[in-house]
């Protein structure tokens, strides 16, 4: 068994998920309704969200703890460069919807989901992530409350200098992280269970009736992975990007692709960054962090959704109040994790920007879901592989400035 084990680990973890992906896709066409392959899918998506928040809390809490005193430069890069990167996707999501207008059939049920009213409802839901108790915020995957009280406990014990707690919290720490490496090397089998399913699902016939806005929305993304994130790259470390961009897409971007959960693909994040070489005191915080604020994919969609409502109606959009459009849909997008129905419920909050009513705003919604098989998984990847792209950005720049 332990032959075979190592056999099966040597073998790239990426040419593993490529050819369970493969299978996958095989496997949906050819025999759909063998709903038993679905199950790793939703066994593999289970098991990383369960260990997801227990590894979050001890890390981040273990990691503040027995932090040196140099890792709050990197933080202020990273925070800086997650929330640069969502505003600038809003920008370039405005700036395909004025070149490639959209309208919708707004013929829909409303989506049952009550949506945020404005940034302050927004705001509050964080506020009150915040302060949830510890345990249900663990229990509910709640990373705003988890994170808090992570940041809380670590503080704590490196004021009170606790050597002995802090060694039991970074030995739990190092076991979740173990069980976590144990389950990614059964990525294969998942994304092989949730090709699968969304083969034999969802079929082509949902490019025909939403193609265009689906187009949109994939070209913003695709210009904001490949073209404008690379540049703040570029600009922050003075070196060809791509390298970093493309490890990122491939080692990270892949599984968050087919898992559709940010959070699920947190566990995969850190082994990324451990495999990259960067400093655990740091990502075990900054990964996190960035699921929560890093949001560049959500922010697209909020945009080019509201854009596409917007040019439906007849609204005449001037490109002043597009930008302000940009900034409040970074805002939002930054507490999508915090919201029930993630991104998609953020667009009435948009679209009262231009008077639109919630009835309406709430079809768009409805339209949202029906693409989301495409749009948040293309969101997903974006949100979180980035998390490791900014991540790694932020330490490279402060180790070659204080060189």
């Amino acid at each position: 068994m332990k032959n075979l084990m190592k056999k099966w680990t040597d073998i790239s973890l990426i040419l593993r998920i490529i050819v369970g992906l493969v299978i996958g896709a095989v496997l949906g066409v050819a025999a759909p309704h063998a709903s038993i392959i679905a199950v790793f899918g939703s066994v593999f998506v289970g098991a990383l969200k369960g260990a997801a928040p227990i590894l979050v809390f001890f890390l981040v809490a273990s990691s503040l703890a027995n932090a040196n005193a140099g890792i709050g430069s990197r933080f202020r890069t990273v925070i800086m460069l997650y929330l640069a990167g969502t505003f600038l996707s809003s920008v370039v999501a405005v700036t395909a919807s004025f070149a490639m207008p959209v309208t919708l059939q707004l013929a829909l049920d409303a989506a049952d989901s009550v949506a945020p009213s404005g940034i302050g409802e927004v705001l509050m839901n964080l506020i009150n992530n915040m302060v949830v108790n510890p345990i249900t915020a663990i229990s509910s995957a709640n990373y705003i409350g988890i994170l808090f009280w992570a940041i809380l406990l670590g503080f704590a014990l490196k004021g009170l200098n606790a050597k002995s707690s802090c060694e039991v919290l970074s030995e739990f720490a190092d076991g979740i992280s173990t069980v976590v490496r144990w389950i990614i090397q059964f990525a294969p089998f998942g994304v092989m269970g949730l090709v699968f399913s969304s083969v034999s699902e969802n079929g082509l016939a949902i490019f025909t009736t939403y193609g265009k806005l689906i187009v949109v929305l994939l070209l913003s993304m695709a210009a904001v992975q490949l073209i404008f994130y690379p540049i703040i790259v570029a600009l922050v470390l003075k070196q060809n990007p791509y390298p970093l961009v493309l490890r990122c897409m491939r080692e990270s971007g892949i599984t968050a692709f087919f898992t559709r959960s940010s959070a699920a693909n947190i566990p995969v994040n850190m082994q990324l960054c451990e495999d990259l070489g960067l400093d655990r005191d740091f990502y075990s915080v900054s990964i996190p962090l960035g699921a929560t604020i890093n949001m560049g994919g959500a922010a697209v969609t909020i945009t080019v959704m509201t854009m596409a409502c917007a040019h439906t109606l007849g609204i005449n959009v001037s490109f002043g109040t597009a930008i302000v459009l940009s900034v409040l849909s970074a805002l939002g997008a930054c507490g999508a994790s915090g919201v029930a129905g993630g991104s998609l419920l953020l667009i009435p909050m948009a679209c009262s920007l231009f008077g639109i009513n919630n009835d309406i705003a709430m079809q768009v919604v409805a339209v949202g879901f029906i693409i989301g098989v495409i749009q948040d998984s293309v969101e997903t990847a974006i949100n979180s592989n980035t998390d490791v792209l900014f991540t790694a950005t932020a330490e490279y720049y402060e180790e070659h400035k204080n060189k």
